[in-house]
């Protein structure tokens, strides 16, 4: 019998004394308690007065007939002083005998300072809450098997008080978030998870059935599509904070199932979005940190505008020095194999760009830097500049070298929409030998007229990394999906 194996036994011992003394160890109610933050800062006030706390024992300290133990509910960490003289011999051994480091535990008594300033609760009652069969880890911090805090994330909250801040961290952001685009006059809303039909990103869906309709539906790889809808319907500014699912690889910056918001916003362009881009990041920094100075992999990030802003060309000109507007395709292709570029698939100049940048510069840019004007064979459903027609109204930002959202101003002529996606059809079999279905019903929805409008799309868990100096999408992933065993 291994060690755990025989901790369980006795602790399953120690569930039925509770039974066999009268004892439920996991009641439904709860005396009415305060929060152990509440007894931290109201401390003098309480003192005197009866007060009941609550929280999982964390350290159990016996001497003799005295113990001492520390406990924690989600706001803080308390201590509990148990006197054999004041429980009585039966109670003080019934609890020394029958409770352990992880059970949740109720406590009634007064509060007092010890001789070393530590504010205490004496206990004159207790009640057990729930008991816990296996043992608390002893040496979480030190596990090699990093994999494991990920399968195990509620041992790694638990046992990790920074991985817990981190958590809390990534709420106060979506938070944030939510609240700057409420306030902004966007309207929150929802649309489907499960589609009949996948679109407004480039990537694999999920497949499912449903058995009552006798049909095939997907799950979504992106709201673009159904936001639009709702342009067309008369809404003006709209956004979600959506869950998004895409049937790809798991790298640093990528998860099946995933976060995003996205929103749509008419009588507007990207050029709009760009400046709200900017002051999303920087309020939302303020909000959280009181500045828009963060580190992240111990260099110091600026959120604050105005943040760089450069066509691709112009970037790919200045870092690569590679002048797009006087090359050909042949030109593009030998510039590319010179970076080590795989060419094969590719068939145009523009998408030759688009896989030089996403390869060879987005790692360099460290500072918040919006890039725009891309290829216009890569964006199939943004417009096309007035300047230069190779190029669409499309942008996105980048910091510490991740791509962090993805923006443009929304094509709204729907045969110019029907051309592009056929086209992106015949390119997705070129590069990956199949092609995505074409959405007749949004195309129609189109039909019926959509203002100009822009949306932007951001990757809230990207974002979430950064806010928080991770490195990978797995650390801000409550449960990051993981190979089994």
């Amino acid at each position: 019998m291994s060690a755990q194996e025989e901790i369980k036994k006795r602790r399953i011992e120690k569930l039925e004394n509770f039974r066999k003394a009268g004892i439920d160890p996991y009641p439904s109610e709860v005396k009415a308690h305060k929060k152990i933050r509440e007894a931290i800062l109201n401390f003098e006030s309480f003192v005197g007065k009866k007060i009941v706390l609550v929280g999982r024992i964390r350290t159990i300290r016996v001497h003799g007939g005295a113990t001492f133990l520390h406990f924690e509910d989600f706001t803080g960490r308390f201590q509990a002083y148990l006197r054999r003289d004041r429980l009585g011999e039966q109670r003080y051994e019934f609890f020394l005998d029958n409770f352990d480091i992880g059970d949740f535990a109720l406590f009634e008594g007064t509060l007092f300072k010890t001789k070393r300033g530590e504010k205490t609760i004496e206990v004159e009652n207790y009640q057990i809450l729930s008991k816990s069969i296996l043992p608390l880890p002893e040496k979480w911090h030190g596990l090699k098997d990093i994999e494991e805090r990920f399968r195990k994330r509620y041992l790694d909250i638990l046992m990790s008080p920074e991985v817990k801040e981190k958590f809390i961290l990534r709420s106060k952001l979506i938070q944030a978030v939510r609240e700057f685009f409420l306030n902004k006059g966007y309207i929150e809303v929802e649309t489907p998870i499960l589609q009949p039909l996948y679109g407004g990103a480039l990537a694999d869906p999920f497949k499912t059935y449903h058995k009552s309709l006798d049909m095939e539906l997907y799950l979504r790889i992106s709201s673009e599509l159904y936001l639009k809808r709702l342009i067309v319907a008369g809404f003006e500014k709209v956004f979600e904070i959506c869950r998004i699912f895409r049937n790809e690889g798991v790298d640093a910056v990528h998860n099946p199932e995933f976060t995003m918001l996205e929103t749509m916003w008419a009588y507007a362009n990207y050029k709009d979005n760009m400046d709200l881009m900017e002051e999303l990041y920087e309020s939302v920094a303020k909000r959280i940190f009181n500045t828009t100075k963060i580190e992240y992999q111990g260099k110091e990030i600026d959120l604050k505008r105005p943040w760089k802003r450069i066509t691709m060309e112009d970037i790919i000109k200045e870092k690569l020095k590679i002048d797009f507007s006087k090359i050909d395709v042949s030109e593009a292709k030998e510039q590319a194999k010179k970076f080590g570029i795989d060419t094969k698939g590719l068939k145009t100049k523009g998408e030759i760009m688009s896989e030089l940048f996403d390869q060879k510069i987005i790692p360099l840019l460290w500072q918040p830097t919006i890039v725009y004007n891309y290829p216009i064979e890569v964006c199939p459903l943004a417009k096309r500049c007035k300047d230069n027609p190779f190029y669409a109204e499309r942008f996105q930002h980048f910091i510490a070298g991740i791509e962090c959202s993805n923006n443009y101003s929304e094509l709204n002529d729907p045969q110019e929409i029907e051309k592009n996606l056929k086209w992106q059809q015949e390119r997705r079999k070129r590069l990956k030998g199949e092609t995505h279905p074409l959405d007749k019903d949004f195309i129609k929805a189109i039909e019926y007229g959509m203002p100009p409008t822009s949306g932007i799309g951001i990757g809230l868990d990207r974002m979430a990394i950064i806010f928080t100096n991770s490195k990978t999408l797995r650390e801000v992933i409550f449960f990051p999906l993981m190979r089994p065993r």
